[in-house]
């Protein structure tokens, strides 16, 4: 079968049809490397900036003199250790939560078969359409006074991690990619005399690796970039996250100090994605097709 495309093989082959192809390809990968990159380049150099030159009309491009110790002041001052470990804390522990319950959800959906099973997962994914500001107030109020138990988790880790295990997304992609395990092994293991959990364990999990890192990723960005709710229930500067930490200290630092710690407190996400970034696409797509 022929490969469909903007612009024919034999369109391509002449001499006008590849100077138009490399330029526009060309435009087209500038023009979005500048979109996405051009405002990480903007951060980190402004944070080499003296006070004078960052406040400087028209700014320069490039800083007229490096000052790499803006980012050790910042460090120190803004106590940016404490607020980066808090922050890996509550991801971390949001992380193992999801893995246990949507996991967990996503088997049951995909493999034990409950009854009315298709309309859970259907009211699962209604709430994707739910803004996440409307259900602010709410949580809110829940987490302030737990029905049953009656806690309050306000400065607790708990009002960021019980939030955060109810995530439809994940475990669709779970669910989506435990469908595609073929059948006949679940049988051979149930043969073998292992129990629905000894099938997950064993069997499942391993297969899945690929699906859980993906899952993991996203639960661990999830929380870091995180800050209305972690602003709202986590109110102890010593328990702050490091957005809401460096938010909370904007106004008693100098402009290069607060770039500077921008963009420290963005560096673990870059680089997670660019190590993971081939392993994320695999899993996305992994379980969609069947065979």
């Amino acid at each position: 079968m022929s490969t469909r495309t903007l612009i024919s093989p034999a369109q391509l082959a002449r001499p006008r049809g590849k100077v138009l192809y490399w330029t526009a390809f060309t435009v087209v990968t500038i023009v979005f490397t500048l979109v996405f990159i051009g405002p990480l380049y903007w951060m980190v150099t402004s944070g080499l900036k003296s006070p004078q030159e960052f406040a400087q009309t028209p700014p320069t491009l490039v800083p007229d003199a490096v000052h790499p110790q803006n980012y050790a002041d910042a460090w120190g001052v803004m106590d940016l250790a404490q607020l980066l470990f808090n922050t890996l804390y509550y991801a971390f522990g949001a992380l193992a939560f999801q893995l246990i319950f949507d996991v967990a959800a996503a088997y049951s959906l995909s493999k034990l078969r409950p009854v009315f099973g298709k309309a859970i997962l259907g009211m699962m994914l209604l709430t994707l359409m739910i803004p996440a500001t409307v259900l602010v107030v709410p949580q809110y109020l829940t987490v302030l006074d737990v029905p049953i138990v009656e806690r309050n988790l306000i400065n607790s880790p708990w009002a960021i991690w019980l939030p955060s295990v109810t995530n439809a997304f994940n475990i669709f992609l779970l669910k989506r990619f435990f469908d595609s395990i073929p059948r006949e092994l679940l049988d051979a293991a149930s043969i073998d005399g292992a129990s629905s959990l000894r099938t997950l364990r064993s069997v499942v999990l391993p297969l899945s690796r690929p699906i859980l890192g993906v899952v993991s990723i996203f639960a661990v960005v999830a929380v870091w970039k995180d800050f209305l709710w972690p602003m709202l229930t986590l109110p102890d500067p010593g328990k702050q996250t490091v957005n809401v930490g460096i938010y909370s200290l904007a106004a008693s630092v100098s402009e290069n100090w607060l770039l500077a710690a921008l963009a420290i407190a963005s560096l673990p996400t870059l680089i997670v994605f660019l190590i993971f970034q081939r392993n994320i696409m695999s899993g996305l797509t992994a379980g969609s097709l069947k065979g």
